[in-house]
């Protein structure tokens, strides 16, 4: 009914924001690919017993924090708030930091056993995914960045 026409600037930006969408999309499921594969061929199997040791107790606490923050990437051109790359990060460490306190009290969540250095190992995977979505994506990428952002 009320149907607007749109210019050809328009058309062009709304065609440039869905590519700039798709390239998103793809480079978050690459990502997050990129971090299940690891997981999916037992990689730390094949390691020597005290890198075998290290990777079991913490490559997890980093890792999946940084692919929390990629997920949220996906939606935060739609959310106002998570526009904020620190928003992002702040949540993603209280979620994870959250799972930590539950083990802390007996509650198996996500792990059975409460490690306060896993605090700082969701902190670095945090931060890692910030560094590579702000210092790498954002900076290579022009389509990658959502202009708004902090």
């Amino acid at each position: 009914m009320f149907h607007k026409t749109l210019t050809d600037g328009e058309k062009s930006n709304s065609g440039s924001s869905r590519n700039a969408q798709r390239f998103r999309t793809a480079a978050v499921v690459a990502i997050l690919l990129t971090i299940a594969l690891p997981h999916l061929f037992r990689i730390g199997s094949y390691l020597p017993v005290p890198l075998f040791k290290i990777y079991y107790s913490y490559f997890s606490d980093v890792i999946v924090p940084s692919g929390m923050c990629f997920l949220l990437c996906l939606i935060d051109r739609h959310v106002r708030f998570l526009k904020d790359w620190r928003i992002k990060a702040g949540a993603v460490f209280l979620i994870a930091s959250s799972t930590e306190g539950m083990q802390a009290l007996g509650i198996p969540l996500l792990g059975q056993t409460f490690d306060p250095i896993d605090f700082g190992m969701f902190a670095a995977g945090v931060l890692l995914a910030a560094l590579v979505d702000r210092g790498v994506l954002g900076r290579y990428f022009a389509r990658w960045s959502s202009k708004t952002g902090s």
